[in-house]
């Protein structure tokens, strides 16, 4: 039956390292050497060895540290540069794109030309028709074409009329003999 170690942070282990430094000092008289793997190791040489093993992971916090502050410092400098070099690089390509050559003197490869396949041209012209068909929409030259329409002098508007009410709607009366004006006339067209 195998057991399995649980996980020691840096941290655990600093302090473990720590406690069993200190009790190996205070009962250094009483443990003055251990037999380990054959060999006798003294109690201040275990002592030494735990401070060796103390000094080193304190290294690595400093160290993880630096490391961290200089990987911080690097992402800053290329985001602040990406603009620049990304110009440039373009400029080169501008510049050189007939040259394979000069283009590999910068570490460049030449830009491969974007080829689309008559498939896919046929494919998207088709689309483009019927989602033009879909949105009733129209090219500037079919827009010219459509004129508005104008009958004679008088401009015709016309509206739609209001539904019928539930209600009777009184009729227009003839006018009052004498009067001698005349009754309004509806047209609808």
């Amino acid at each position: 039956m195998s057991t399995t170690k649980p996980h020691i942070s840096r941290p655990q282990s600093q302090a473990a390292d720590a406690s069993l430094s200190t009790g190996l000092v205070k009962h250094e008289a009483t443990l003055p050497s251990f037999t380990i793997a054959g060999a006798i190791v003294k109690t201040p040489d275990v002592v030494t060895t735990l401070q060796s093993r103390q000094n080193s992971a304190k290294a690595v916090e400093s160290t993880r540290a630096i490391w961290q502050a200089a990987v911080a410092a690097d992402r800053s400098l290329r985001a602040q540069s990406n603009p620049t070099v990304s110009g440039v690089k373009q400029a080169l390509h501008v510049m050189f794109a007939g040259s394979p050559d000069t283009l590999a003197d910068f570490g460049l490869t030449p830009r491969k030309p974007h080829v689309v396949t008559p498939a896919v041209k046929v494919a998207a012209a088709a689309k483009a028709k019927a989602t033009r068909a879909a949105r009733h929409t129209m090219g500037t030259k079919q827009k010219a074409e459509i004129k508005g329409a104008l009958d004679g002098v008088n401009l015709v508007v016309t509206a739609q009329a209001p539904a019928p009410s539930a209600s009777p709607t009184p009729t227009p009366t003839a006018p009052a003999a004498g009067s001698g004006g005349t009754a309004p006339t509806v047209s609808s067209k």
